[in-house]
């Protein structure tokens, strides 16, 4: 794996190709949107979905802590894909949890799909967390920015590659604010050119690509404007 070095508010961090950032100077790791259980919510409503969706998303998670071996880590809203998802943790899927929460300082930045702190989950529950120069939440402010990292959309973008249209998830950046990728096994995702996420970066920046071993960038506005 190859990570993109950028900085953020003075700050150097570095992305990697699994939709993870690392905060070196703090040891800290930052995810979004894992939606856990998200494949047990479908279920209750009627949609079959195989189960195996929060066992994807956490063996994606401890190879993420296995390689960057942090102190803290982030997990920027969204978490749970609902209130109850915390309840409905398999046995197995839960006790992984609580060795993460064991070896490191966990931290649940609360989103709209979970408000409320995960039932019988070891770690501190808040709104926002800030850190130096840095703000981590779930949803961006509207307005400018200053050390911004937010999740909730779910980025992606489209390029074309040899003739074929590619989606992938992707980081976007422009130097203030700083949006996820969604990490999470279900998660779906918004392309950059809509204007939910065009209205956080009115000018401009870079899209980082998730790639197989490495991330792909290009300017944020020709992307727009396309």
């Amino acid at each position: 794996m190859t990570p993109a070095p950028i900085h953020l508010a003075g700050e150097r961090l570095m992305l990697d190709p699994e939709g993870a950032l690392f905060w070196p100077a703090q040891r800290l790791l930052a995810v979004a949107d894992l939606h856990l259980e998200k494949g047990s919510a479908a279920a209750a409503r009627g949609a079959l979905l195989p189960p195996w969706d929060t066992r994807a998303t956490l063996d994606r998670l401890a190879a993420l802590l296995r390689r960057w071996q942090p102190e803290t880590l982030v997990a920027l809203g969204d978490s749970f894909h609902d209130a109850g998802g915390s309840a409905r943790l398999a046995p197995a899927d839960r006790a992984r949890l609580r060795a993460m929460a064991a070896a490191h300082r966990v931290v649940w930045v609360l989103g709209n799909h979970d408000p409320t702190p995960p039932e019988g989950i070891d770690g501190a529950a808040v709104d926002e967390l800030r850190l130096g120069r840095l703000r981590f939440c779930h949803q961006a402010r509207p307005g400018p920015a200053a050390g911004e990292l937010c999740g909730h959309h779910h980025p992606k973008a489209r390029v074309e590659v040899r003739g074929a249209s590619v989606s992938r998830p992707c980081f976007v950046c422009d130097g203030r604010r700083l949006m996820l990728p969604a990490l999470g096994a279900y998660t779906g995702g918004l392309d950059v050119r809509d204007a939910a996420i065009a209205a956080l970066f009115p000018r401009g920046g870079r899209v980082f690509l998730l790639g197989r071993e490495r991330l792909f960038s290009f300017p944020y506005a020709a992307r727009r404007a396309a």
